[in-house]
């Protein structure tokens, strides 16, 4: 990603890439972003003793910074994907009668198979049906399909903690003149 604005502004990053290589400061801007943002929530979450930091949180992570400009990496689309995520997940949980059981974790049983397969592919079409595709919320629905994240207070606070990961790479991408949208993806009229 070269780091320019829309209408042809460099933000702050473009001389350090010409300075040093594309390469060395992308890396360098996703390493410093994502240990700001993600390392804020790990520190949280010890904390608190809560699921604030899940695998595809780092995912999305990945995503904000490194294509912040990708409809990926939209707000809208990283909300509304991992929501549609956790709720796939739950309901597959209800279909194949695991709402109260626990993880699988020896083994997979055959209602365990089919929740995680049915939450993959009810995230997957609801995200593409909707128009808000966010990849990393596939890692979401099998989280909690898995039976890993499934109390509802755990499933709200993971929703806090995108809510959360999505205000840092506002403020962080737009405070070093990254180009990214504070909802919709750039050009979606109904952004």
């Amino acid at each position: 990603m070269i780091f320019n604005s829309p209408a042809g502004q460099t933000s702050r990053l473009t001389g350090w890439q010409r300075r040093f290589g594309h390469t060395r400061v992308l890396g360098a801007y996703v390493l410093f972003a994502a240990l700001i943002s993600f390392g804020t929530l790990a520190v949280f979450a010890a904390l608190i003793q809560q699921p604030l930091v899940f695998p595809s949180l780092g995912a999305t992570a990945f995503v904000f910074y490194f294509s912040s400009n990708s409809v990926q990496a939209a707000p809208r689309n990283v909300f509304c994907g991992q929501l549609i995520g956790v709720v796939a997940g739950v309901f597959a949980l209800f279909v194949f009668g695991l709402l109260d059981a626990g993880p699988d974790l020896v083994g997979v049983s055959w209602p365990r198979a089919g929740a995680l397969t049915l939450a993959l592919c009810l995230t997957l079409a609801a995200m593409v049906w909707l128009h808000v595709p966010h990849a990393p919320a596939g890692a979401t629905t099998l989280i909690v399909a898995a039976g890993l994240i499934t109390a509802p207070s755990q499933l709200a606070i993971l929703l806090l903690a995108v809510l959360v990961m999505i205000g840092q790479a506002i403020l962080i991408n737009r405070a070093l003149g990254v180009p990214f949208p504070l909802w919709g993806p750039r050009g979606d009229a109904s952004a």
